[in-house]
This record gives structure tokens, sequence and C-alpha cells, in this order.
């Protein structure tokens, strides 16, 4: 039986901030993500990439805000930064290196590590209260292999 059509993947997270200019800066600074192409959009913001893929869009929240209403669109306001969804999450490949590069932002993370052998988890706010999580998968060790 075949399920239909459906999504493939998740494509981008929208983020909403006061300054477009702070939040660039600091997921690039943080994250490692670049800005780059984005279209003529009828909003302020940037397209920032992991790779070759815009994964992470940030808009101005009121000129977003603006556009939104000429669609018919209500984007609701949130008193600390958050709305109905609670983190965005990235996947990461060093660990210890993205704990330096956030410390040497000043970002002082909660750490988790997921039981059974999941992942280490990073979480920290960006700089308009939106939370960040970043997993990190400890690389799989052949057994038997030469050291």
């Amino acid at each position: 039986m075949s399920a239909g059509p459906g999504v493939s993947e998740l494509e981008h997270v929208l983020v909403l901030s006061a300054d477009i200019e702070s939040a660039r800066e600091f997921y690039e600074r943080a994250l490692g993500l670049r800005a780059g192409d984005r279209p003529p959009l009828q909003f302020d913001g940037y397209w920032l990439y992991a790779g070759v893929r815009p994964c992470l869009h940030i808009a101005d929240r009121d000129s977003y805000r603006a556009h939104a209403r000429t669609l018919g669109l209500d984007v609701p306001r949130a008193a600390d930064g958050r709305g109905p969804v609670d983190h965005i999450a990235f996947s990461a490949g060093d660990y210890d290196a993205l704990e330096r590069r956030l410390a040497g932002l000043g970002v002082q993370p909660t750490r988790n590590d997921v039981p059974g052998g999941g992942p280490r988890q990073l979480f920290f706010d960006d700089p308009d209260g939106t939370r960040v999580e970043i997993n990190v998968t400890a690389p799989t060790t052949k057994e038997g292999a030469d050291d």
C-alpha cells in the first residue's frame, strides 16, 4: 500500500529577528553558517547556508510581519522570542571544536548526553531568544581495526 505523496525532508527554518545583522553574525560565528544568495523577497533578511543548502533563513521581524499581513497570514508576537516551536537543531561533527567556538563568543551552552549511545548535545539561545540545539554523534569505530 502506497503512503501517497508526502514531504521528503525539512527544507529550512525561518527565524525572526529584531536585528538581522546581529543574528546573521551570530549564526555565522557560532555555527559556521554563511550568508549566500537569496531571492529579492519583499522583506529584509538573509539565507544562511550549511554547505550548498540554505537551511536557516533570518527575517527582520517587522518587515516580515508586514509582508505576511499582505498575504493574510498572522505572525504572533512571542514575549520571550519563542513561539510554539521550542528549538531548531543542527548536526555537527566536532563537539570539542564547537564548544571552543561557542566559548570564544561568550556562549555557555547547556550540555546533554543522550543515553544509550545517542548524540552529545549543546543547547543555547540566539540573540533573539530562539533556542538552538547542536547534535554531535560520536564517530563509529571499527572493532579489531589497527590503531
